[in-house]
């Protein structure tokens, strides 16, 4: 799934701590005052805006040219702004209990969430090893080799995603699926020892550990947002649990009963995708036999020769048709679209904030498929958002909580109905209205699918921080997890050495990403276009609104955005939403004839197995 790599996220942050050090016959520093708070804040946020405009720019550099030089020249810059981020969540400390507004307040709470250490020898390897397994994942490359023993041409993950996205040879799909896992033990020792040190950061600014912190940043505390997150699950998990069924089925009909079993756990390699987070690729063996549309937006994109500067002003357009202005020329000039020939790059699509003005860019390698077409809606949501909050203070140019940022794209994603296609030239007659339901899988396919593996990729990880899994267990607890949640099991036996790191084949772990924000996104924004359909004056089946060129309706959600993260987060999904709770319902609401199709369909195939 898509990220912003927008540095003020996290805060993670390093300090060498002189200022903790003063001597014991020091004399009691004087009581502070507000006004010293409102210049400690100003002069914090001159500081901090301009350094992090410097690692942004460093950052851009070693994801777009992998090089050891330009790995060491964004380390150098991440580590410039660690330090004085470091060093303001120590100084914030000096307010605590002082009454202030409720804005800096706010701003002295958001500066403490963030990792400090008191070494520089440890700050610069914390930032080292993050540069180093950003860099090892956009590097890595799976080599087969020929019948004979020689080596073959080596893969990169986009070519071996392309393999499980369209073979149906269960050996070949299993061969991608070991190979590109093969690659990420190689980093695992750095992983190890970058956990520990995240953990040190973190326990000197009173958390207990890193996940204690990440869960801490959602305006509740960390124990609270774990009961959230498990609420919402079990909201939401008979919906999958009924998707996961019907898969099953047509798995075995494809696969054949000795690779797809009638209960327990599936292999993770079947579904089409090298992590089984979207099983969209799926489509064609699972679509209705009757009543499904034969459109196919790929085809459509590739027979027109779609180029990616295309397929993103399709996107743009959809913005400026809610009222939202258009891109910057340097938006054009300065992002990455398309993958280069001669150069490694890290593919994974993002979007990147380089300034307070309007310096922003995508990262992606956009093709002209369905899917791309889907991500450059969702990665424009995410600028769309910066250009929205770029008037804020630095220390609220963020989302109400991550899974703001990335929920905004995707509720406009949830908008590419036929309607909007046919709007805008890709469609040339609607399909009829019993297609809903084959157009209702293909989208459950990734929006219900990813719920949870989206869930218990920070559910390792927290027991990863805690300290209750260890290196030697990481696999098994990786795999426990996909069993519980997912149903799946790995292809192959795990190894039995305890050498493997499965989790580190997924980008967001080898680059620490926290992912609870996909899983609350997927919630969000069900909401968010529940609320939009309601202000265009909507009153038709959820799953057939677009709010493309709603001006009514593009308001609203530019009111939300331009509040950045100025206020908790319950307070912005009111103001889009007049709710203040995440709430599974609308998702439910929006899948609701899916489900009754699903159980209709898995109760003729349990009577069929039974025959």
């Amino acid at each position: 799934m898509p990220v912003s790599p927008k540095i003020i996220s996290t805060l993670f942050a390093l300090s060498a701590m002189t200022a903790a050090s003063t001597t014991v016959l020091a004399a009691p520093a004087k009581k502070p005052t507000v006004a010293e708070a409102e210049r400690f804040l100003a002069d914090t946020e001159e500081r901090l805006n301009k350094l992090n405009n410097e690692q942004a720019k460093g950052a851009w550099v070693g994801s777009n040219f992998i090089t050891d030089d330009t790995e060491a020249i964004a380390s150098f810059f991440a580590e410039r702004y660690l330090t004085a981020a470091g060093e303001a969540a120590i100084g914030a400390r000096r307010f605590n209990g002082l009454k202030l507004p409720a804005e800096s307040a706010r701003k002295m709470m958001l500066l403490q969430q963030t990792l400090v250490f008191a070494d520089p020898k440890e700050r610069e390897q914390y930032a080292q090893l993050q540069a180093a397994m950003n860099g090892a994942y956009g590097k890595a490359k799976y080599c087969p080799k020929k019948a004979d023993g020689t080596a073959d041409a080596c893969m990169a993950l986009g070519e071996m995603e392309k393999v499980l996205a369209n073979s149906r040879d269960e050996a070949k799909l299993k061969e991608m699926w070991t190979g590109w896992h093969a690659q990420s033990p190689s980093y695992k020792q750095k992983y190890t020892e970058y956990v520990a040190l995240s953990n040190k950061g973190a326990k000197q600014m009173g958390f207990v550990d890193t996940g204690a912190m990440w869960r801490a940043q959602y305006d509740m505390p960390p124990e609270a947002f774990s009961a959230e997150m498990e609420r919402l699950w079990q909201q939401v998990k008979p919906l999958y649990e009924a998707l996961h069924t019907y898969t099953r089925y047509k798995l075995r009909q494809t696969y054949g009963p000795d690779v797809v079993p009638l209960t327990g756990p599936i292999p993770a390699h079947l579904f089409g995708n090298m992590w089984s987070q979207s099983w969209t690729n799926l489509y064609p063996i699972l679509k209705p036999a009757t009543g499904a549309s034969s459109f196919d937006l790929t085809k459509v994109l590739e027979e027109r020769k779609t180029d990616a500067k295309q397929m993103t002003q399709y996107a743009e357009r959809f913005y400026t048709s809610l009222g939202m202005q258009k891109l910057p020329e340097s938006f054009w000039e300065r992002s990455l679209l398309t993958k280069p020939r001669d150069r490694d790059v890290v593919c994974h699509a993002s979007a990147w904030p380089l300034n307070e003005k309007d310096d922003v860019r995508i990262k992606m390698c956009i093709t002209p498929t369905a899917e791309d077409f889907t991500t450059i809606h969702h990665e424009l949501g995410h600028i769309y958002y910066f250009l929205a909050y770029t008037k804020q203070p630095f220390l609220f140019r963020n989302g109400a909580n991550d899974g703001f940022h990335e929920a905004i794209g995707d509720t406009v994603a949830l908008s590419i109905t036929p309607n909007y296609l046919q709007k805008v030239g890709l469609m040339d007659k609607a399909p009829d209205a019993d297609a809903d339901i084959g157009q209702l899988l293909e989208r459950a396919l990734s929006k219900v699918a990813i719920l949870p593996f989206a869930y218990s990729v920070d559910k390792w990880r927290w027991d990863v921080y805690s300290g209750k899994t260890k290196p030697a267990d990481y696999d098994k607890s990786w795999w426990q997890l996909r069993e519980q949640y997912m149903g799946m099991k790995r292809p192959v036996a795990i190894d039995a050495s305890g050498a493997g790191f499965d989790a580190g084949a997924k980008y967001h772990v080898a680059a620490d990403v926290p992912y609870a924000r996909y899983f609350l996104a997927d919630m969000l924004q069900f909401q968010f276009h529940r609320a939009l359909c309601r202000e265009a004056g909507y009153t038709g089946p959820l799953h057939r609104c677009s709010v493309y060129d709603n001006a009514k309706a593009g308001a609203k959600l530019q009111q939300m955005l331009a509040m950045g993260a100025s206020k908790p987060w319950p307070e912005a999904l009111k103001a889009i939403s007049g709710e203040d709770k995440i709430d599974g319902g609308a998702l439910l609401d929006y899948f609701a004839p899916l489900k009754t199709w699903l159980d209709t369909q898995n109760a003729a195939f349990a009577a069929a197995e039974k025959k």
